[in-house]
């Protein structure tokens, strides 16, 4: 079936008229690409930008059935299209969970695999793809290839953090952790600047997962004023989380409403509250993991042009300068986000496009509103000359050569892109801005 819709990513920003195409089966799959000359595939729309959106959109949210699982290897086989929070809902009362989970559940188990997701647990555990066996990709020319890191390594490599540029990913292998309740043991600890949650991370270093809330808009001996929270699965407690109360965004929120006064009283009543309630708890994981998963529809808060996400990576050789560099202009520019996340990452991977390195990353979301797009072009600018990137799962307006700077594999990735897509028939809005300069289209 095939409608045509108007459609954007999570951060509503850009919406494209598209043809949307929903199959059944993977056979359907394949029928549908016959007749498309090029399309994206896309899974349940949590990406922020431009990455899973073109002209032609190739629905995957249809596959999700669970085609087999093996508890003594804690190994699911499912459809591209199983959401995370369907593995949860299946096996977290059996005793297993996600080994890598992104900040949301919302999102397809080839979406996560598509974007390389990573999770509180990359220090330890790495990206998403850490947790893969093999998958079975649908190439350009309609076959079937089963990709590991024995057979077919390359592509392997290439469509874990790919965006969906290499084929449609249908059916996935993947290992899941053994947990013994569905609680998580939280330790809260109020940093009073960007030297003492840096410190911190390395204190907390042992520990399974670790992410900081951070206000951007602190300015002198408060710059990088944070409050940083690490956690391990609890040893009790029970393996069915308690029954929340959903909320809700009902309409949008008025143009203005997230400005920097509204969100320098937030980040001072947020730094407040943890620093008197900083300690021991033990918390559901969903509070842990999924805090934003509570608000339905929580987007709206930036109103009806949208929001982004700037998402960045520094090499820890240069993150305490660079985090203060580019803090200290989003301070000054008064440009602040109250959904600003630090974390530690580990070692990166060997993927061309995977967007992890050993460093830190800060996510930070900023409202469509005039001078954006000027400013963040000078943080490029900075991020650059600290050796840091952009993720693509993110992004929505980066250039060319930002992009080139940043990763380093994107040549590998594009002749491999080229041996298996020779016509390009796989893109994106994302694909086509960022890599047409560079002989992929």
């Amino acid at each position: 079936m095939v409608l045509k819709q108007r459609i954007s990513g999570w951060g509503r920003y850009p919406q494209v008229e598209a043809y949307i195409g929903e199959a059944q089966t993977p056979s359907a799959v394949r029928s549908l690409l016959e007749t498309w000359p090029d399309c994206i595939p896309r899974g349940s729309g949590k990406s922020y930008g431009d990455s899973a959106l073109s002209e032609r959109v190739l629905l995957m949210e249809p596959l999700n059935r669970i085609l087999s699982f093996d508890p003594e290897l804690g190994e699911v086989v499912c459809e591209a299209g199983v959401s995370l929070a369907k593995l949860i809902d299946v096996f977290l009362p059996r005793g297993f969970f996600p080994a890598v989970t992104p900040g949301t559940k919302r999102i397809t188990v080839g979406g996560a695999l598509a974007s390389d997701v990573h999770g509180k647990n990359h220090h330890r555990a790495g990206c998403f793809s850490s947790c893969i066996n093999w998958f079975d990709l649908l190439l350009a020319d309609g076959r079937i290839v089963r990709c590991s890191r024995e057979e077919n390594g390359d592509l392997f490599r290439a469509t874990c953090g790919g965006m969906g540029l290499t084929g449609v990913i249908l059916i996935v292998c993947l290992r899941l952790q053994r947990v013994k309740s569905a609680w998580i043991d939280q330790v809260t600890v109020y940093c009073k600047d960007l030297d003492a949650v840096l410190t911190a991370f390395d204190d907390y270093a042992h520990t399974s997962y670790s992410v900081a809330w951070i206000d951007c808009l602190s300015t002198g001996t408060h710059l990088g004023r944070s409050v940083l929270m690490v956690g391990e699965h609890a040893d009790s407690g029970g393996l069915l989380p308690p029954c929340g109360r959903q909320a809700a965004v009902p309409f949008d929120f008025p143009d203005g409403v997230l400005n920097p006064t509204s969100i320098r009283l937030f980040n001072t009543g947020y730094a407040w509250i943890h620093r008197r309630n900083a300690g021991e708890s033990r918390v559901p994981i969903d509070a842990f993991f999924y805090p934003l998963d509570g608000i339905d529809h929580w987007n709206r808060m930036y109103g009806k042009r949208g929001f982004l996400q700037y998402q960045f990576v520094l090499p820890r050789s240069e993150g305490a300068d660079g985090l203060y560099a580019m803090l200290s202009a989003i301070a000054a520019e008064g440009m602040g986000s109250f959904l600003a996340v630090l974390k530690l990452f580990g070692p990166a991977n060997d993927h061309f496009l995977s967007f992890p390195m050993e460093g830190y990353t800060l996510a930070l979301d900023f409202a469509i509103r005039p001078g954006l797009f000027p400013f963040l072009d000078r943080l490029d600018r900075l991020l650059v000359r600290f050796g840091g990137r952009i993720y693509l799962t993110k992004d929505v307006r980066m250039s060319p050569g930002v992009f080139r700077s940043g990763y380093p594999g994107l040549e590998r990735f594009l002749e491999i892109k080229a041996a298996v897509d020779p016509q390009n028939r796989f893109r994106s809005l994302q694909s086509s801005r960022l890599m047409e300069g560079a002989c992929m289209c």
